[in-house]
């Protein structure tokens, strides 16, 4: 826990001198893991600034294989908790080292849309985290991120930058019954990615733009139905009052 933080405060350091950061939804922190972390990604300043977002903890998390090797970092994010992963392929050995984090409790962190965005917005998300997240069973925390995709711009201009990160109420993935595959998957993928986008500006939705899961969860309503629609599967009939055989 010394090196976690001994980069805290580093990182405290750095952002005192680059900017500001407003924090909303601490109360919707778990006292305790394990849980899935998601979050939108649009800068190399995301980590650190959920780094410092969430209370003292050792956060698991998935990054590219070519920090592995390198003399300063690569030592630093092993111990505060990578797992390295071959970018661009099914990484089976990560996903198991994943797995079996979460199976002892750990917080694992991770970005679906699985790379940085460039265009300011989101991306399309892959179902990485919708597929640890149905088969692990744990809580997904959704945060979203505003303000890093002008950070870079900020910087060159010598402007300080006001960040802020949003944290959301942890759900649960509908439960299927079986494990989910397929389309399944694409539809928790939406559902998980709906939630992100309900705590950023409009301007950041992207690809889920207009989205009706989205539009459901900012009316108060369920989103699951309009997921199942849009990965194509039909939703559940709705029981029938008082049916009986």
């Amino acid at each position: 826990m010394f090196v976690v933080f001994l980069l805290r405060m580093l990182l405290r350091l750095v952002l005192f001198v680059v900017g500001n950061l407003r924090v909303n939804g601490r109360e919707n922190i778990p006292e305790s893991g394990p849980y899935i972390l998601v979050v939108n990604h649009m800068s190399k300043a995301d980590p650190p600034l959920v780094f410092l977002a969430l209370p003292p903890m050792r956060l698991r998390f998935f990054a590219a294989e070519k920090w592995e090797h390198h003399l300063l970092f690569g030592p630093v994010m092993k111990t505060v908790g990578a797992i390295y992963i071959n970018r661009g392929e099914v990484d089976r050995r990560a996903l198991r080292e994943a797995m079996e984090g979460l199976k002892r409790g750990s917080i694992f962190g991770l970005a679906p849309e699985g790379t940085r965005s460039r265009v300011g917005h989101m991306l399309v998300a892959k179902d990485g985290a919708a597929y640890l997240a149905s088969r692990a069973r744990v809580p997904i925390l959704p945060i979203g991120l505003v303000n890093t995709d002008v950070f870079g711009e900020n910087v060159k201009r010598l402007r300080r930058t006001h960040f802020e990160v949003n944290i959301g109420k942890p759900f649960m993935l509908p439960e299927l019954g079986h494990r989910a595959k397929g389309r399944e998957l694409e539809a928790f993928t939406h559902l998980i990615m709906a939630h992100i986008a309900s705590l950023v500006p409009q301007r950041y939705h992207g690809y889920y733009a207009g989205s009706p899961a989205l539009a459901a969860l900012q009316r108060g309503e369920d989103p699951w139905p309009y997921c199942l629609e849009i990965a194509g599967l039909e939703p559940a009939p709705e029981p029938i009052a008082g049916g009986g055989s």
